[in-house]
């Protein structure tokens, strides 16, 4: 095997430097920021009850519709083509998810790109579980894709 499986060896300081030298706007542009570790040989042979890729696919099929008829009359398709000034039609926060936002906001220093940018894959993640309103839970998922 490559270099490319050896487990990285770097102290947590040296990750925070690495990653302190994305400068913000930078980082706010980047929306999903997922850590996907190795599994051991044995993990990966024993197989998973997991989701189908079938159903995944069924999920991101019927969510792209939803968005595109969402959209249609503005011509565009995506809640990442979403303009601040239809953000807050399209993607209106229940109280606890607003609250929610708002503190996780304040503490993770979020810009008013990266707010939105929150706001947006909130709604992504409604239409995936095939909801028409954005709640906390969709809010805090989308939080903990945030690159820190």
């Amino acid at each position: 095997m490559g270099d490319a499986f050896r487990p990285c060896r770097c102290t947590p300081q040296q990750v925070e430097r690495y990653r302190s030298r994305l400068s913000g706007p930078l980082r706010d542009r980047i929306d999903l920021a997922i850590e996907v570790p190795a599994l051991p040989p044995d993990v990966l042979a024993a197989g998973t009850d997991g989701e189908s890729s079938r159903d995944v696919r069924a999920r991101v099929v019927s969510a792209r519709q939803r968005q595109d008829e969402r959209y249609s009359a503005f011509g565009f398709h995506t809640n990442a083509e979403l303009t601040p000034a239809l953000l807050s039609h399209h993607c209106a926060l229940v109280h606890d998810a607003s609250r929610l936002l708002t503190t996780a906001a304040t503490k993770m220093l979020l810009s008013a790109r990266g707010y939105d940018r929150v706001r947006k894959v909130a709604r992504t993640i409604a239409d995936l579980a095939g909801d028409d309103i954005v709640r906390a839970d969709h809010v805090a998922e989308a939080l903990q894709f945030r690159m820190l």
